[in-house]
């Protein structure tokens, strides 16, 4: 979280003082956030969760993944990507990152089989996957496309908001994101059929406040919904949005341009015009430099962040796919021609990229004096390093 003040207070108080916490109605506070948000990434369907983990799980069941299914997910993201697969009843499937710290197309491409039904890129730290390598892939090969655009709100790929690209996409607001209202998400879809099943994952009595569809069957579901106070504060951090994304991009731009005459590389953009700007990446041509680099600059080695490489998802790795057996989609008969073989050492080309390359962070509260500093930082620490 960037900025919270005064107006998140109020925006907050007048709904305590409606005595209408509840999100629906006419009106409120979730509704009006959904639309904005829908015209904003320029989707037909947006509706609002309890978290990015339930955004995206939700778009995949709502797209009708489940059961006898693979998803390929990338070995470089947050856990919940693959948590969100099992969530729905199928097995992830692990595959490399390229040197955009992103997916890689070839990757996805090669690990396609027979129970293939779709997969996740994840617009990392802030960074646009290679859309148009993917989406011609599942084009050719019948997949479905569900964008974890989690870490990358209000982040574009040459034009096109992430998120609405795919079949659906999904968002979190939680804490660490571009707007957040401490915990929160988001799914968007074109697709009415998705919409309608996600939002039923979301709450499975939607069709009691929206009333019945007898076209629709609904199915039970533990659900999350999201409340009118995450509704306000989203609405208000919403409007922040363009600027802190406008003076993110800037600032890293600056910082590239500035620190290009030096050895260091930065990491390949895939739409770096368009991109949210949050993060900036160099990758170094060993590990141990990237380890020198790092503490020179206060920097992190992307390996090392404790929770966004695959060796480090224990219930996964472990086949632990729910609380009881008979839940577990590593153990269900529709999935026993699924692949389900994971070992720490089966993605090493990402493993070595992550071992080497470097980021931080901008801010838009950072001031152009305390950008030129980082700037003189890194050029230093680029002449002891390389």
């Amino acid at each position: 979280m960037y900025t919270i003040g005064e107006k998140e207070v109020q925006a907050v108080r007048k709904v305590l003082m409606r005595k209408k916490l509840f999100r629906y109605g006419v009106g409120t506070e979730c509704e009006r956030f959904e639309k904005r948000y829908a015209k904003f990434v320029g989707a037909k369907h947006v509706v609002q969760t309890a978290s990015g983990t339930m955004a995206l799980t939700a778009a995949l069941v709502g797209l009708g993944v489940g059961p006898g299914d693979e998803v390929i997910v990338p070995a470089c993201t947050y856990m919940a990507t693959a948590i969100s697969v099992l969530a729905a009843g199928a097995i992830p499937i692990i595959v490399d990152i390229d040197d955009t710290i992103t997916i890689d197309p070839k990757a996805v491409e090669a690990a396609i089989g027979p129970r293939t039904k779709a997969v996740i890129p994840v617009h990392m730290w802030g960074l646009p996957c290679d859309m148009n390598a993917i989406m011609k892939i599942a084009k050719k090969r019948k997949l479905l496309v569900a964008e974890d655009a989690c870490q990358s709100v209000g982040g574009a790929y040459k034009g096109k908001m992430l998120g609405a690209i795919g079949h659906a996409g999904a968002f979190s607001f939680n804490y660490y994101k571009n707007i957040s209202a401490g915990e929160g998400g988001a799914f968007a879809t074109n697709s009415k059929k998705a919409y309608e099943r996600g939002s039923i994952m979301i709450d499975c009595f939607r069709f009691y406040w929206d009333g019945r569809d007898p076209d629709l069957e609904p199915f039970a579901a533990n659900g999350a919904r999201a409340s009118e106070i995450a509704g306000a504060v989203l609405n208000v951090q919403f409007g922040r949005l363009p600027g802190l994304i406008k003076t993110m991009r800037a600032q890293k731009k600056r910082i590239l341009e500035e620190t290009a005459d030096t050895a260091l590389a930065p990491i390949r953009a895939n739409s770096l015009d368009w991109e949210c700007g949050t993060h900036v990446m160099y990758t170094l041509p060993t590990a141990a430099q990237a380890d020198a680099f790092a503490k020179k600059i206060n920097g992190t080695v992307a390996s090392k962040t404790g929770r966004h490489v695959y060796t480090e998802w224990d219930p996964v790795l472990g086949h632990k796919g729910a609380h009881h057996p008979a839940l577990d989609p590593f153990k269900l008969k529709e999935n026993k021609d699924c692949r389900k073989k994971y070992t720490k050492k089966m993605c090493a080309k990402s493993l070595d990229i992550l071992s080497r390359t470097v980021f931080f962070g901008t801010a838009p509260t950072l001031r152009a004096s305390a950008v030129a500093a980082l700037i003189k930082k890194i050029r230093k620490a680029a002449r002891e390093v390389l």
